[in-house]
This record gives C-alpha cells, sequence and structure tokens, in this order.
C-alpha cells in the first residue's frame, strides 16, 4: 500500500460524498477487466478542473500515487493500483461542454461515455468512429489514454486521428492547453498526441476537443464462411490490397463460432472461419461496388457468402455472434475461465493467417484453449486463453503460452498491442520487444513526473513477470 493518504484534505478538496476509503469500494477499484487485483488507499470522484488540480499537488508534495481512471473497462491492468495510493475515477466529469457541428468537433470532459457522445451527436448527422466493443460504458478519456479503437478502425482509424486537442492536469497540479480546434496544426510540438496511449503516466486529461464526422447514409453487412482459417487469412489479405475499402473486416475462428452456438444457441455455420465484411457510403452503387469486390474475392479464396444485407435488423442478426463473443468464451466449458493475456496482438496482413494457425498450435502444446478472432481489417488478432484458475500449472502454462506467441508476432514485424495497450499483462514481452524504446519513454516521463506519482509500474516500468505482479483475480489452489 501507498504511505498515509489525509483522508480529511481530500474530502475538504471534493467533498465528502466523492471520497471513500470503505474496504468494499476499494476493492472493487482494485481491478478493471484484466486478471490483476491491488488495493488503492482511496477512491476520488473530482468534479471539476480544479478539484484534480489540488488533488495532484498535494499527492505530488507527499509522494502518493495517483491512478487516473474511467470506466475500468482496461484488459491489462491498466488502473490497478500496484502501489496504492488514490484512484481518481473521472466519471463524474461527464459533461459535453459543446458541439460545434458548423467546425466538426466537440468539447467534452473526460468522464463522457462513448455511447452517449454518439447518440448526442446523431440529431446532427455525425458520429464518432472509434468504437471499441465497450462504447457502452468506456469514456472518453480513458480511449484517449488507450488509443481505443474497435470494428470499423480499418475505415476510419483509431482515438489518436480524432483527438484534436486536450487539457491535461501534470503532475505538478499545473494545467496545460494542448492542440487545437483546427484541421491541421504546426506550431510547435504536438504533446496532445504525445498523451493519446499514455496510459495515465503523463496527465490527468481533464477536457478533451474530439472531431467527429458525417454518419453514412448506407450500410451494408456480408457473411462469408471458410472450410480452412489460412483461406479466410489470405481472403483478408486480399481485400486490404485490392484497393477496396471496407468499414469492417472481422474474422472468427471455429473456437469462436462453438462458443457463441453452444452458449447463446446463434447458429452460425459449423465451419473453420467466418469473416464478416461490410461497406458504408452515401451512394448504393458505390456501396455495392466494394461489397461485390469483397464478395468476388472471398469466393476466389474458397470462401462461401451467406447473406449481404442493408437491412439494419438482418445486419444486427449477422453481427450478433460477433458482438456476444467474449461473454459466450466466458461461459464456453464449466470450470475453464476467459482470461485476457495475449489479447490484441497486430501482425501485417500477409501474417494474418500464420499467426491464427501458430494461436491454435501454442494453445495445443500448453494444454490450454485459445481462440483467433478479431479487426483484422486493421491487422489486429485477437485472442484468448481458456483455462481452469484454480490450476498453479494451467497459469504455468498460459505464461508461457503468451510468451511464445508474443515472439513469433515480433519475429514478422508485428506489435504487441493494436487496441487494449500494455499496462501489466503484456509489459513482459513488448519491453523485450522494444528495448530501444524504452529509455526515451523513461525520459519524457521523467521530465513530465518527475516524483513519478502517475499510474507508476505501467509501460516501461511494469514488473518484469506480469504473474507476480499484483494477486490474481482468480482464486489459486496451493
Amino acid at each position: 500500500m501507498g504511505k498515509n493518504v489525509d483522508i480529511k484534505l481530500l474530502e475538504s478538496i471534493v467533498g465528502k460524498e466523492n471520497v471513500s476509503n470503505h474496504p468494499a469500494i476499494r476493492y472493487v477499484y482494485g481491478a478493471d477487466a484484466s486478471v490483476h487485483q491491488s488495493m488503492p488507499d482511496v477512491v476520488v470522484q473530482p468534479r471539476t478542473i480544479e478539484h484534480v488540480q489540488e488533488i495532484m499537488r498535494y499527492a505530488n508534495a507527499e509522494l502518493i500515487p495517483v491512478i487516473p481512471r474511467g470506466a475500468g473497462s482496461g484488459m491489462s491492468g491498466h488502473t490497478v493500483p500496484i502501489d496504492g495510493g488514490i484512484i481518481l475515477d473521472m466519471k463524474r466529469m461527464n459533461r459535453i461542454l459543446e458541439i460545434r457541428p458548423e467546425d466538426m468537433y466537440c468539447r467534452v470532459e473526460p468522464g463522457v461515455v462513448d455511447d452517449d457522445l454518439n447518440r448526442a451527436l446523431k440529431p446532427y448527422g455525425m458520429f464518432y468512429p472509434p468504437s471499441p466493443a465497450s462504447s457502452r460504458i468506456a469514456t472518453i478519456g480513458g480511449e484517449i489514454g488507450n488509443n481505443a479503437s474497435g470494428i470499423r478502425s480499418v475505415k476510419y482509424g483509431a482515438t489518436r486521428d480524432y483527438v484534436l486537442g486536450m487539457k491535461l492536469v501534470l503532475a505538478n497540479g499545473e494545467l496545460v492547453n494542448l492542440g487545437a480546434t483546427t484541421r491541421v496544426e504546426a506550431a510547435g510540438y504536438q504533446i496532445h498526441r504525445l498523451i493519446v496511449g499514455s496510459e495515465g503516466t503523463l496527465g490527468v486529461i481533464v477536457e478533451a476537443t474530439m472531431k467527429f464526422i458525417p454518419l453514412p447514409k448506407l450500410r451494408c453487412l456480408g457473411m462469408a464462411t471458410f472450410d480452412k482459417i489460412e483461406y479466410a487469412g489470405d481472403a483478408i489479405a486480399d481485400i486490404i490490397t485490392s484497393g477496396a475499402e471496407p468499414s469492417m473486416l472481422e474474422l472468427m475462428d471455429h473456437i469462436a463460432i462453438k462458443a457463441v452456438n453452444t452458449t447463446l444457441n446463434m447458429g452460425l455455420p459449423d465451419v473453420e472461419a467466418i469473416v464478416l465484411f461490410e461497406a458504408d457510403g452515401k451512394v448504393k452503387e458505390a456501396v455495392d461496388y466494394e461489397m461485390q469486390t469483397m464478395k468476388s474475392i472471398c469466393e476466389k479464396h474458397h470462401g462461401e457468402v451467406k447473406a449481404m444485407s442493408y437491412d439494419a435488423q438482418e445486419r444486427t442478426r449477422l453481427y450478433a455472434g460477433r458482438k456476444k463473443l467474449f461473454a459466450a468464451l466466458s461461459r464456453y466449458k464449466e470450470g475453464l475461465a476467459c482470461t485476457a493475456l495475449a489479447d490484441d496482438m497486430a501482425v501485417p496482413y500477409s501474417k494474418m493467417a500464420e499467426c491464427a494457425k501458430k494461436i491454435h498450435e501454442v494453445a495445443e502444446k500448453y494444454g490450454v484453449i485459445m481462440t483467433a478472432y478479431g479487426h483484422c481489417g486493421s491487422g489486429v488478432m485477437h485472442t484468448k486463453i481458456l483455462m481452469d484458475p484454480t490450476k498453479k500449472e494451467q497459469w504455468e502454462a498460459a505464461k508461457h503460452a503468451v510468451e511464445e506467441i508474443y515472439d513469433y508476432v515480433h519475429s514478422v514485424g508485428g506489435i504487441t498491442s493494436g487496441e487494449h495497450g500494455i499496462a501489466i499483462s503484456k509489459a513482459p514481452s513488448w519491453k523485450k520487444a522494444r528495448k530501444d524504446l524504452l529509455p526515451v519513454m523513461r525520459a519524457i516521463k521523467r521530465a513530465l513526473d518527475p516524483n513519478n506519482i502517475l499510474n507508476p509500474h505501467k509501460l516501461m516500468d511494469a514488473p518484469e513477470d506480469w504473474l507476480t505482479a499484483t494477486p490474481l483475480r482468480y482464486w489459486v489452489k496451493a
């Protein structure tokens, strides 16, 4: 745990109702969506920029760790407080401050939820595209901190592509304004881009200026089945290099298909792989052209196109299996837990099929179950490890499987994380692959946070062994 925290002082800053050191509250905030758990000393919920500034001045003077937190949907231990300290829950700073359709940007507080922002933009005919799977709860501040993206990143990009600027509170409590409200900027260091993906280690985002774009008038979704996952991978690579412009390109392997069929009775075809492909736009002829191009490529690679539809209800039905996959994997088999470990690596398009095959080979080698699925149009390959979490040997097997998969990913020019970030779980493999980068990142960290109070022990400073970095959120037999 961290050093003693002055609860009365924090209450005087934000109000007694916004501070809690109750054990049950601390326990809840000691975990996110990862396998890690560690108790904070206190949870504080600021409501204003001034609150955040005062908290940071106090914490910096007393060398108390501060961990900024949004919805806690991070899957790698981003908000797990290894040294205790203050969890800075930003969800109560949740106002949409301004929407300017004439200038195509909005200003929001960090606690605004992704789906809520899109609901507010819809009457203007606009949308904010990154759309991570957790958009129902994920906050804009958290998405910026992790550079989140989702199913439509293949066409629309990630969070970093929509951040125009922000207000940031530094470790010493100083408030700085970063970026601009214009589409282009050539005025010194673009520090706001550095903050995107920094996982709360460099400052606390207290306001963000985000651009948005017009909603497409039309969307068409197709489903193709493949008897071999290699065929699906080759089709994906061919679609991307053909010049086609999918707005979604998703892969599900046979484990994923079995999971949603068994647990949710989805009735998906019993095949080795499914590819979901979508195009969107303003003109039907243009969307039809994209869809026919992708259909032909799937058929060229031995795929069978089962459906293509513009109808919203039919698209929802076709996509339901992919949307509900994570929940389905959690119920794949009695006694198995679905863990996010080697979770969202990204590889070159030409290696998608090989990567999926490698995942299954490694899973068999170490006696665990792994699935290969994901936003393949962006090169992102998701996987989950299904194992018995009560057995210590299963955790050791998972550790070796993770290391071997990441070694393969790096050997073919891939990266450790395409979406979910590094934090704790993926840090050992990431640090091994990016040794040259670590001193640079540490120098930046020292410059902005010399006392190392902002989310310490994450990214480049994370423990060398994720398995022993914190207690695990699962019961493990001795």
